[in-house]
């Protein structure tokens, strides 16, 4: 396993870098940067199909740079030169926790002030090149698809807090014995949570935009599906825990083209150092687990994308806005129900059944898009008739 991105590099290369980036991380931005690109693809096909049309929105140009632009300014390059000149000065610890550095108390006040200093002077000094002797009123159009980059932005803020919640709620026990370690670990996260209120805040923000929700949901799902692939990949190179059960079983004849790895693994070096002690190995990293698992993350990478290719090879053909969407939440939440049987979650017991978060939540989500591809449907043949 690779904690650290460099970790992968040297691995490859035969190098001896040190980057403070972390697999997993690097998995998730990557994963951000390519749902991106298909959404940015996507919302712009169907600007041309019609289905999405430029909003009208009041700027005014020519002001000076306001008080409260400055203070935010400010605020940015303190934090960034604070944070930054430690890293150079300290960078050895900053390689070797990234995320404790960065919310730590450690910092230098001096780079702090100094590139505060500079990002308020270059704030003022952009809007003095700008500025007009009276500062005139436009209505300017913003097409959906220049919006792609907010869009990303408000679903990774209300993606990771959403799967920050759901991952406290099915791992209370553990949130009440660490609860400040669990809230800044980026490990753990709850991809469901993270995808119900990142879904609850983009069709807030799509209504206030004028924007249908049907149409953007649709192109959203060939994002969603083409990132979660991606994500699930540094689930499975950093081994951050969300991996199956034991699997001593041997591997059968029809699944001999596959590699041991892709059917039982035991995670060495992996980033939440979890297992037994790895012989004549240094550093914090040095555990593997007593016995090999299914490498879960890796199937539902694999699942997620050959349902990608699906959903991308119908999308034209389907001309009912939310048909598409609904399509994937039957796919999302049936490969979910399926792997769970294989997972390691705590369970729920409810009446009697013994039943995961993410089973629960899989299972309406089926629900759900069943319902809607039925409901649509019939609203489609009524039109028609």
């Amino acid at each position: 396993m690779y904690p650290r991105f460099s970790d992968m590099i040297n691995d490859l290369l035969g190098t001896s870098i040190r980057l403070p980036i972390q697999t997993y991380g690097f998995f998730v931005a990557l994963a951000f940067i390519t749902g991106a690109l298909i959404l940015y693809y996507e919302l712009k096909r169907k600007e041309a199909e019609g289905l999405l049309s430029a909003q009208k929105k009041t700027i005014i140009k020519g002001k000076p740079a306001s008080l409260k632009e400055m203070i935010i300014s400010g605020m940015i390059g303190f934090l960034l030169g604070f944070k930054g000149v430690a890293m150079i000065m300290n960078y050895s610890y900053f390689v070797e926790e990234p995320q404790e550095f960065l919310l730590s108390g450690e910092g230098s006040i001096l780079g702090g002030l100094v590139v505060a200093a500079l990002s308020v002077y270059s704030t003022w000094r952009s809007a003095e090149k700008e500025k007009l002797p009276k500062p005139k009123t436009e209505v300017v159009e913003v097409r959906p698809h220049e919006l792609t980059v907010t869009f990303i932005m408000i679903a990774a803020v209300a993606g990771i807090i959403g799967a920050k919640a759901f991952d406290i709620l099915e791992n209370f026990s553990s949130f009440l014995r660490d609860p400040l370690g669990m809230l800044i670990s980026f490990q753990g996260l709850t991809f469901y949570g993270g995808l119900i209120t990142a879904a609850i805040t983009l069709v807030w923000y799509a209504q206030k935009n004028n924007i249908p929700w049907k149409v953007l949901a649709d192109t959203a799902a060939p994002a969603l599906l083409l990132a979660y692939a991606v994500g699930r990949l540094g689930c499975q190179f950093s081994g951050d825990g969300c991996w199956g059960i034991e699997n001593l079983n041997p591997k059968p004849e029809w699944l001999a083209f596959l590699p041991d790895w892709a059917w039982a693994y035991d995670f060495p070096h992996n980033v939440i150092r979890e297992g037994i002690p790895i012989h004549n190995c240094s550093g914090q990293y040095c555990r593997v687990l007593e016995n090999p698992v299914y490498p879960t993350s890796l199937y539902e990478s694999m699942i997620s994308l050959v349902f990608f290719g699906v959903v991308w090879a119908i999308r034209k053909s389907l001309k009912i806005p939310g048909l598409l969407f609904s399509i994937y939440l039957i796919m999302n939440g049936t490969a979910r129900f399926f792997v769970e049987k294989i997972r390691v979650n705590p369970p729920y017991n409810i009446f009697g059944l013994e039943v995961t978060q993410a089973e629960l939540i899989a299972s309406m989500l089926i629900l759900l898009g069943l319902a809607g591809v039925v409901y649509l449907l019939l609203v489609q043949k009524r039109k028609v008739e």
